[in-house]
C-alpha cells in the first residue's frame, strides 16, 4: 500500500515538475521576441488570433484589442498583410469574417486580409500560416497571457515571428485563461516538439505574399 502510493506521489510530483519546466522554458524562449508594437521588425504579416464572437458579429473585448492592436501597428507599415485565424467551423459562428468587416470599416484594403476559416486553436491557427499561407516571418498580436505560447509555437514551427501585447482591459474569466493556459503551454510543447499533428483541416496552399486574397473568402 505504502509502495503504490509512493509511486502515486512520485509520479503526480514528477509531472507538476514537468509542467514547471516546460511553462519555464516556453516563457523564457519567448520573452526575448516580445517587442513594442511602434518597434516591430520587417516582417511580412500581421497574425490575429480568433477569440469570441457575439451573436450579433461584435467582437468581444479581449478579440477587439487585438484587431485594434494590429490596426496601429499596420497603419505604420501599410504594405504588412493581416491574417485573420479564428473559428468558422459552422454558418451560424465566424470569427474571421467579423475581423475582416471591423478592418474594413476602419479602412483597411480587403486585398491585404487573408482568412483562415479553420483556426480552431493556436497550435491548428500558426500551423496552418506556415503550410497553408507560406508565412515565413509575422507578428502575433495577442494577450499577455497567450503571447509566449503563440510565439514559441510560431517559432518552432519555422516562423520568424515577434509578439505585441494587446492587453487594453481588464477582461472578464481573465483568471480563468490564465490557470488554464499552463495546461495549454504544456499541450502544445508536446505538440510543436514531439508529435506534430496535422490539424482538422489543410487544403489549397495560398501564400500570403504571392497568393490571391479573394481564395480566401467563402
Amino acid at each position: 500500500m505504502f509502495t503504490a502510493l509512493l509511486y502515486i506521489l512520485i509520479f503526480h510530483f514528477t509531472n507538476g515538475y514537468h509542467f514547471i519546466c516546460v511553462d519555464f522554458w516556453v516563457i523564457n524562449k519567448a520573452n526575448k521576441y516580445i517587442v513594442d508594437k511602434n518597434s516591430v521588425p520587417r516582417v511580412e504579416c500581421i497574425i490575429i488570433p480568433g477569440a469570441y464572437v457575439y451573436p450579433d458579429g461584435r467582437l468581444s473585448d479581449i478579440l477587439k484589442d487585438r484587431v485594434d492592436t494590429a490596426l496601429e501597428i499596420y497603419k505604420g507599415n501599410s504594405n504588412l498583410k493581416i491574417l485573420v485565424t479564428g473559428d468558422h467551423g459552422n454558418v451560424q459562428y465566424d470569427e474571421v469574417n467579423n475581423m475582416r468587416k471591423y478592418l474594413e470599416q476602419r479602412g483597411i484594403k480587403s486585398s491585404s486580409i487573408f482568412l483562415d476559416h479553420a483556426g480552431f486553436s493556436t497550435y491548428e491557427s500558426i500551423y496552418r500560416a506556415k503550410h497553408i499561407f507560406k508565412v515565413n516571418s509575422a507578428v502575433i498580436v495577442t494577450q499577455d497571457y497567450h503571447l509566449k505560447r503563440s510565439v514559441y509555437s510560431a517559432r518552432g514551427m519555422g516562423i520568424e515571428c515577434y509578439g505585441v501585447k494587446t492587453d487594453k482591459h481588464i477582461y472578464v474569466d481573465i483568471v480563468k485563461y490564465k490557470l488554464r493556459e499552463s495546461l495549454a503551454i504544456y499541450k502544445d510543447f508536446i505538440a510543436v516538439n514531439i508529435l506534430k499533428p496535422n490539424p482538422k483541416f489543410l487544403g489549397k496552399e495560398i501564400p500570403i505574399n504571392t497568393g490571391n486574397f479573394k481564395e480566401t473568402r467563402d
